[in-house]
């Protein structure tokens, strides 16, 4: 099996290679455009990225499933939350999606987010670091490392298998 992923971030690249281990599959990662601002400020736009990375990863390669994910934030009346989403595409098919864990951003955080900063290059300053979002990301930082970015976007990729397989299965006693 052929598996495209619509990035190559290394969290999210890893991720799926993990997700899809029981496959066997041949991971191949490509930059595409995610099609939504550079910081996805909702579920709607943070999926529609999701779903762009998916189906041009899918074209890009040729291969027989195309995964995108995608991290944004939500404005809710708590405050800003962390959201991360994944879509897995095959051709001719609607879209698989799932979304993953959500805390509360700090204050700190979300007001630098609502002048329009970008998550990624917030945190890198926020906590004088480089290229957080490539390793442990802003979900790492805030659960004191419990649950990093790679581990989020393994539950995300494993939910999408999880939903493949059982499609799948129901296609074929169809």
């Amino acid at each position: 099996m052929r598996v495209a992923v619509g990035s190559k971030n290394q969290t999210k690249v890893r991720a799926v290679e993990e997700a899809f281990k029981r496959y066997e599959a041949r991971i191949e990662a490509v930059d595409v455009p995610s099609g939504v601002s550079e910081q996805p400020f909702s579920d709607e736009e943070t999926i529609q990225g999701a779903i762009n990375r998916a189906q041009a990863a899918l074209e890009k390669c040729g291969a027989e499933v195309g995964i995108g994910l995608e991290g944004g934030v939500q404005q809710t009346k708590f405050g800003i939350m962390l959201c991360n989403w994944g879509a897995l595409i095959q051709t001719g098919k609607p879209p698989i999606i799932s979304g993953g864990a959500r805390i509360l951003l700090p204050k700190e955080v979300e007001h630098r987010l609502l002048v329009g900063g970008e998550l990624g290059p917030i945190m890198d300053d926020f906590m004088n670091k480089t290229n957080i979002r490539s390793k442990e990301g802003a979900i790492g930082i805030f659960t004191n490392g419990l649950i990093p970015r790679q581990e989020m976007f393994l539950h995300v990729s494993t939910l999408l298998v999880g939903q493949y397989e059982y499609i799948n299965r129901l296609e074929t006693q169809l």
